[in-house]
C-alpha cells in the first residue's frame, strides 16, 4: 500500500495543476448539485422500539387532530406587585394570548384563567401554545412572533418568559467553528513557522469540509437525511481535515529536510504519512457507521454524513496536499530543527525527544503515574447517571431557563415535564372509564402531583390524561415514576392498554436506548479498530495497548463530564446551569469520536516508532526517534481539536456544552496522558515483545508495509545508522541500557 500512495502523492505533485482543477471541478459540481436539490426533510425523531413512541402513534391515530409531536411552547407570566388575576395584568395576559393565536401555524392557545394554569398564591399563571408542525419544521418566523410577544407583554410589572422546544432558533452560528479555525491558524504558524503552509493546511481542510457539507446537502432528499445531519460532520470534517493535512505537509518538509527533491518528498510523505492517514481514517469511519447500532435513526444519518465528510478528508490529504505543494514549489520550506543550544554550546534537543529520553528510563514509574492519573480523573464516571436536560440545562441568561424556573416556583418542579398517559381499549369504546380508573390509582401515589381529568376521542377507543410529577423532568424520581405506571398492574381490571409518553418519557426511554447501546456499540468499534491495527503493526500487543489507552481516556473524560455537569463543580463558570443528569448522548458521541481521534494520534506515532525499529533501531532508541519525528506534530494536533471542542462551552445548548466539554477533555487526557506517557512507557516495558505476532497468527494477517521498510517483524541485532528519513539517531537519542 506504501508504495502505491507513494505513486499516488509522486503523480499528485508532478500533475498538480491537473488534480487542483479536478478538486474545483468536485467542488463547483457539489454546490451546483446542492444548489439544485430539494430542501433536507425533517429530521428523523423518531424512536423506534420504545413505548413513548408507540403511545405518539396511538395518539395520531386516535385524535389526527392533535399534533401529538407538534411544537411547544409554554409562555409564564408572573405578577412583580399583586396577582396575576388583577385587572391589569389579566388584560395584559389576555392580550398576550391573542397574539399567540394570530400565528397560522399556532394550532391551539389555551387561556391560563380558563384551563386553571393559575398558581394557588395567584402570583404565576401560564398559557400553553400547540403548533401546527415539529419543531423541526416550525418556521423561523413564527419563533420570531413568539419571542416578540413574549417581549412586548412584558414590564414592571409584569414578567414574561417562554420555554418549550418552539423558541430555540434553528439558525445555527459558526462562532465555535470560528474560533477552532482562529486557534488552529496561530498553532500552524508555530508549528510550520510558515504561512504558507499553515494557510495550505487550512485551505484544504476547509475545502473538504465544503465538499462534504455540499454533498450532504444534494443528497439528503434521496437518502433522507436530516436537516441537522450537518452538524457533525462538520465538526469532526473540520477537525480531522486539519491533522490528516497537517501529518502530511509535516512529514513532506521532514523529508525536504533531509535532502530529498519535491516530487520524491512528496511520494515519501504520501507513502509513509499517508498511510498513516488512511488507517486513521479507517477508524473514524468504523467509529461514526457504527452508531447505527443504536438504532436511532437521527444518529444513523449524522454518523453515516460525518463519515463521508471524513472519507472526503483523507482523499484530500492523499491527492490535493501533495497537489498544492506541488504548486507552491519552493515556497513551502524545509523544516528546521531549532537553533538554541545549552550551556556548553551543544545543540540542545527537543522538548520530545528530552520526555522520551526521560520516559524510556523510567517507564515503569511514568506508566503507573499517567494511569494513576487517569483513574482518579475517572472516579465520577462510577456516578454516572444519564438523560436529556431540557430547559433547566440552559443557562440563567435565556428565557427558557427563567420560564422553567418561575414554573417551579409557582407550581411545582414536575410542572415543567408532565407525563402523557394514552388509555386505549377495543373497538367497543370505554376509553374513558377505563382511563378514570387508572387516574384514580395514579393520582393516590406520593411521587405524583396532579392528574388530570381524561380526554376521551370521538370513537371512544382512546382516552389521554396528563400526569404532573412531584419531581423534576430530569432526576431519577420522575424516571423511576415513568417506569412505575408503565407496570402491568397498572392496568390490572381496566381492561385497556396504558402506555406513558410526553417529552419527560420520550427523554428517558432515549437515554435506556442509549445506555443499552453503549456496550455493543463499544464492542463493534474497539473490535474492528482492533482486528486493523493488527494488521497495521503486525503485533497483539501494540493493539491492545492502543484499545486499553482508550477505554482510560474515555472513562477519565466521562469522568471530568460528571464532576462538571452532574455534581456542578463549574456551574458558575457555565451560566448557572442547574446539575443534573449527563446528556445521554454524551457517552456514546465520546466512545464513537474519541476513539477515531485517538487512533489518529496513535497511528501517527507509533507508526514513526515501527519505522525507526524497522529500519533497525533498538526499542528503545526508535520511542526516542519517533517523538523526535512526531511528537510536535501530534502535540499541535491535539491543541488544535482541544480548541474546537473547547469552543462549544459557550453554547447556550447543553448538549453542545456537554459534548464540546467531553471530547475536548477526553482528547486532551489521551494525547498527553496516554499517547504522549503510557504508549512509550509500556513500549520501552515490552521492548521487542511489543512488535510480535504469533506465527499462528501471521499466516493469516495480510501484509500491510505502511512504511516502505523491510517486512515488519524482521529481527534486528541493533541499531542502524541510517533510516528511511535520514539518520536513525544522533548519539544524544541514545539511551543507555538498550
Amino acid at each position: 500500500m506504501a508504495t502505491f500512495l507513494s505513486g499516488l502523492g509522486r503523480f499528485s505533485f508532478s500533475r498538480h495543476r491537473l488534480v487542483v482543477s479536478l478538486w474545483v471541478v468536485l467542488l463547483v459540481g457539489a454546490g451546483v448539485l446542492a444548489g439544485r436539490a430539494p430542501a433536507a426533510p425533517p429530521d428523523d425523531f423518531s424512536m423506534p422500539g420504545t413505548e413513548a413512541q408507540q403511545a405518539y402513534d396511538l395518539l395520531e391515530e386516535g385524535f389526527p387532530g392533535l399534533n401529538a409531536q407538534g411544537a411547544t411552547a409554554r409562555v409564564v407570566f408572573r405578577a412583580e406587585r399583586g396577582k396575576v388575576t388583577d385587572p391589569g395584568a389579566r388584560g395584559a395576559i389576555g392580550e398576550a394570548v391573542r397574539a399567540l393565536g394570530d400565528d397560522p401555524q399556532v394550532g391551539r392557545v389555551t387561556d391560563p384563567f380558563t384551563a386553571g394554569s393559575v398558581s394557588p398564591d395567584g402570583s404565576t399563571a401560564y398559557a400553553q401554545v400547540s403548533y401546527r408542525v415539529p419543531a423541526a419544521e416550525l418556521p423561523e418566523g413564527s419563533r420570531s412572533a413568539l419571542r416578540d410577544t413574549v417581549e412586548q407583554a412584558a414590564s414592571p410589572e409584569l414578567t414574561v418568559e417562554a420555554g418549550g422546544n418552539a423558541v430555540d432558533s434553528r439558525a445555527a452560528g459558526h462562532t465555535a467553528e470560528a474560533v477552532g479555525l482562529a486557534v488552529a491558524a496561530v498553532v500552524l504558524v508555530l508549528t510550520f513557522g510558515s504561512l504558507l503552509a499553515a494557510g495550505l493546511t487550512l485551505l484544504t481542510a476547509v475545502l473538504g469540509v465544503g465538499i462534504g457539507a455540499l454533498a450532504i446537502r444534494a443528497l439528503a432528499e434521496p437518502l433522507g437525511l436530516g436537516s441537522t445531519t450537518t452538524g457533525l460532520a462538520v465538526m469532526i470534517g473540520l477537525a480531522v481535515g486539519i491533522d490528516y493535512a497537517l501529518f502530511v505537509v509535516s512529514r513532506y518538509r521532514a523529508e525536504l529536510a533531509h535532502g530529498r527533491g519535491g516530487a520524491q518528498a512528496a511520494g515519501h510523505a504520501v507513502g509513509t504519512a499517508g498511510s498513516a492517514v488512511v488507517f486513521a481514517g479507517l477508524t473514524v469511519v468504523i467509529a461514526l457507521a457504527g452508531l447505527w447500532v443504536v438504532g436511532i435513526p437521527l444518529l444513523t444519518q449524522m454518523g453515516l454524513a460525518a463519515a463521508g465528510t471524513v472519507v472526503v478528508a483523507v482523499l484530500i490529504a492523499l491527492t490535493l496536499v501533495p497537489a498544492l505543494l506541488g504548486l507552491c514549489g519552493r515556497r513551502i520550506p524545509p523544516s528546521r530543527p531549532r537553533r538554541r543550544r545549552t550551556a556548553d554550546g551543544a545543540p540542545r534537543q527537543d522538548l520530545g525527544v528530552r520526555w522520551a529520553r526521560f520516559v524510556v528510563r523510567r517507564p515503569l514509574a511514568v506508566l503507573l503515574g499517567a494511569t494513576a492519573l487517569l483513574g482518579v480523573v475517572a472516579v465520577p464516571a462510577a456516578s454516572l447517571e444519564t438523560g436529556l436536560p431540557g430547559d433547566e440545562g440552559k443557562p440563567l441568561s435565556t428565557t427558557q431557563r427563567r420560564a422553567y424556573d418561575l414554573i417551579a416556583e409557582g407550581f411545582g418542579p414536575g410542572f415543567n415535564g408532565p407525563l402523557t398517559v394514552v388509555v386505549r381499549t377495543g373497538a367497543d369504546g370505554g376509553a374513558e372509564e377505563a382511563a378514570r380508573r387508572v387516574a384514580g390509582r395514579i393520582g393516590g401515589r406520593e411521587d405524583v402531583q396532579a392528574v388530570g381529568r381524561p380526554q376521551p376521542n370521538a370513537s371512544g377507543d382512546t382516552a389521554v390524561l396528563n400526569v404532573v410529577p412531584a419531581s423534576a423532568p430530569g432526576s431519577t424520581e420522575t424516571a423511576d415514576l415513568v417506569r412505575a405506571l408503565r407496570a402491568p398492574d397498572l392496568a390490572r381490571d381496566s381492561g385497556a392498554a396504558v402506555l406513558v409518553t410526553g417529552t419527560t418519557a420520550m427523554n428517558a426511554d432515549v437515554a435506556q436506548k442509549l445506555s443499552d447501546a453503549l456496550l455493543p456499540y463499544l464492542a463493534l468499534v474497539v473490535g474492528l479498530a482492533f482486528v486493523l491495527l493488527i494488521a497495521v503493526f503486525r503485533s497483539l500487543l501494540v493493539p491492545l495497548k492502543a484499545a486499553l489507552g482508550f477505554l482510560l481516556s474515555v472513562l477519565a473524560g466521562l469522568g471530568a463530564v460528571v464532576a462538571v455537569f452532574q455534581w456542578g463543580w463549574l456551574g458558575p463558570v457555565l451560566g448557572g446551569a442547574e446539575p443534573g443528569p449527563v446528556v445521554s448522548i454524551t457517552p456514546v458521541f465520546m466512545v464513537g469520536v474519541v476513539f477515531g481521534l485517538a487512533m489518529d494520534y496513535e497511528v501517527f506515532l507509533v507508526t514513526r516508532i515501527h519505522e525507526a525499529y524497522l529500519h533497525g533501531q533498538s526499542p528503545k532508541d526508535a520511542v526516542v526517534s519517533g517523538f523526535r519525528q512526531s511528537a510536535r506534530v501530534v502535540t499541535a494536533a491535539a491543541v488544535i481539536m482541544i480548541s474546537v471542542f473547547a469552543a462549544f462551552l459557550g453554547s447556550e445548548e447543553q448538549i453542545l456544552r456537554t459534548i464540546g466539554f467531553g471530547l475536548g477533555a477526553a482528547v486532551l487526557l489521551d494525547a498527553f496522558a496516554v499517547r504522549m506517557a503510557l504508549v512509550p512507557a509500556v513500549l520501552a516495558l515490552l521492548g521487542r515483545r511489543a512488535w510480535r505476532l504469533p506465527r499462528w497468527l501471521d499466516r493469516f494477517v495480510p501484509r500491510l508495509d505502511i512504511e516502505g521498510g523491510p517486512p515488519a517483524g524482521a529481527p534486528h541485532d541493533g541499531p542502524a545508522e541510517v533510516s528511511a528519513s535520514g539518520p536513525a539517531g544522533t548519539a544524544a537519542d541514545r539511551v543507555p541500557g538498550n
